[in-house]
């Protein structure tokens, strides 16, 4: 048999094999890949707290301020059936209180589901809504900033 014939098989199948690990690795999910990924953007908070930061849970990374307490916190935040980036409900009753001008973006992937959330702290919901996301938002309770 001639040299050319015996390594044209190996050749096809290493190609076939290289292709198809390549289609499972892109059609795995993202949380499968690399853990849970969110872009957090603050913006009107102060005291150095406004930006964009990337955060990695599962393993922990990023530059996020404290992403082992933020990463924490949403773990503790996730509970079957509850989403902890939810919007305030329709029809709430909520104080009428402003809490400042900070807002904040949130979007990625939290344990395997789309985030695309907005904060502000508009009344007494919102901040409380922001609030229980602190130390993934920033914390701008009075006693917080201390």
């Amino acid at each position: 048999m001639p040299r050319g014939s015996r390594t044209r098989p190996l050749g096809r199948f290493l190609l076939v094999v290289g292709v198809t690990a390549g289609s499972v690795a892109a059609a795995l999910p993202s949380a499968a890949r690399g853990g849970d990924h969110l872009t957090v953007t603050v913006r009107g908070a102060g005291g150095g707290t406004d930006g964009r930061y990337e955060l990695y849970c599962h393993p922990g990374a990023g530059a996020h301020p404290d992403v082992a307490g933020a990463c924490a916190a949403l773990d503790r935040g996730a509970r079957w059936g509850k989403d902890a980036f939810a919007p305030v409900p329709d029809g709430s009753v909520c104080t009428m209180q402003y809490g400042g001008p900070a807002t904040a973006y949130v979007t990625g992937t939290w344990a395997g589901r789309p985030v695309d959330a907005r904060f502000d702290r508009g009344d007494g919901c919102e901040i409380a809504r922001w609030d229980r996301l602190v130390p993934v938002l920033p914390d701008l309770r009075p006693e917080g900033r201390a």
